[in-house]
């Protein structure tokens, strides 16, 4: 008999970069970007019916739990978790390796980031669902990683090892994790051809992570057996959680497990990382222009135009701008400084944030 599939969504951080339109309690998995659904939304609907609601767990923090639950109402209400405190991914993935193990501890789990762009959502599923049967099967660690599109200096990367099956969708050994690298060494991974972008995405066994986070976590590990004994869990969380190491989930357990295998993924994916990475699912107009509402132009090139509020927006002698409006907010910067928005965030005032 197949274990049961869990889901846990990892819908926390910041969303700075997506000001103004984004606010703290308003990160990039809680914004209508593509759709009339928030991110989280469409992660949660991505899953269909491989996975029932009950067995999907939704982990954000303090500030955006409200919110959070109000975009997941078909999920059970003790599924969606406040972390105590701010930690890294490493605690976060044991919090939710802790609540699966309270449901079934030879279950299977998947962890999936909230806030990434996935068209193919059939695609999605079965290569899910394979993950799943080549972890419940091989008592590895399995990643899922992408192929890359162009040599991006800002993704970490996977490196590809000999082939582990035989059908598809194909899996890999990993031979290695590797940082984000500069661009010529970028460039090297891409002209090898055996690196894939590292997306977040992991699926395990809980026998399985449970050895792992023994041998090279055992705090995380220790934090996760009282979870799966105690009978006040929320009273646990808020004494323990804010005592566990801020490490990341790759260098805690990823980058030291005894076997992990990496499945091509065969579905689309972008983790949509900013405004210029927006731009592209947006309607494109005369002079390149792309915007999600109503715009005129008069010499005006390869702007970015957003209203959430959907305002006629026009533009005249302009190029290469990102214009947000929001109603109580307007951001007008270069589509070169997209990346330095989060920097502006602090500068504006409290309740714009």
């Amino acid at each position: 008999m197949k274990p049961d599939l869990y889901v846990l969504i990892l819908a926390g951080g910041s969303g700075e970069r997506f000001w103004p339109y984004s606010r703290r309690a308003r990160p990039k998995q809680l914004l209508k970007l593509f759709s009339d659904r928030t991110m989280l939304e469409e992660t949660i609907a991505r899953l269909g019916d491989a996975v029932p609601p009950e067995r999907v767990f939704v982990l954000t923090n303090q500030e955006q739990e409200a919110a959070v639950r109000a975009a997941c109402r078909q999920l059970p209400a003790e599924n969606i978790v406040a972390e105590p405190a701010k930690r890294d991914t490493a605690p976060a993935v044991a919090l939710g390796v802790g609540l699966v193990l309270r449901r079934d501890p030879q279950a299977v789990m998947a962890v999936l980031p909230a806030d990434h762009l996935i068209k193919d959502a059939a695609a999605f599923r079965r290569d899910l669902l394979a993950g799943a049967e080549a972890a419940a099967s091989s008592g590895a660690l399995l990643t899922i990683g992408i192929k890359p599109t162009w040599a991006c200096p800002g993704f970490g990367y996977i490196e590809q090892g000999k082939r582990a099956n035989t059908a598809e969708p194909a899996i890999f050994e990993v031979e290695r994790f590797r940082e984000k690298p500069d661009p010529a060494q970028a460039e090297a991974f891409l002209k090898q051809g055996n690196f894939r972008w590292n997306a977040g995405m992991f699926i395990w066994s809980i026998p399985a992570i449970m050895g792992e986070l023994t041998r090279h976590a055992p705090e995380l590990a220790a934090f996760v057996s009282r979870m799966g004994t105690t009978d006040g869990l929320d009273a646990l969380l808020a004494s323990d959680f804010p005592k566990l190491p801020k490490i990341s989930v790759d260098y805690a357990i990823m980058e030291k497990a005894a076997r992990v295998l990496e499945l091509e993924a065969g579905f689309d994916w972008d983790d949509v990382g900013s405004w210029v990475a927006v731009a592209k699912y947006l309607e494109a107009g005369e002079g390149g222009n792309a915007a999600n509402c109503p715009l005129t132009t008069s010499d005006a090139s390869h702007n970015i135009v957003f209203s959430s509020g959907g305002k006629h927006i026009a533009l005249a002698g302009v190029q290469d701008l990102i214009v947000i409006d929001t109603g109580d907010a307007l951001l007008v910067c270069h589509r070169s400084e997209a990346e330095n928005i989060k920097k502006l965030v602090p500068r504006v005032p409290e309740e714009l944030q």
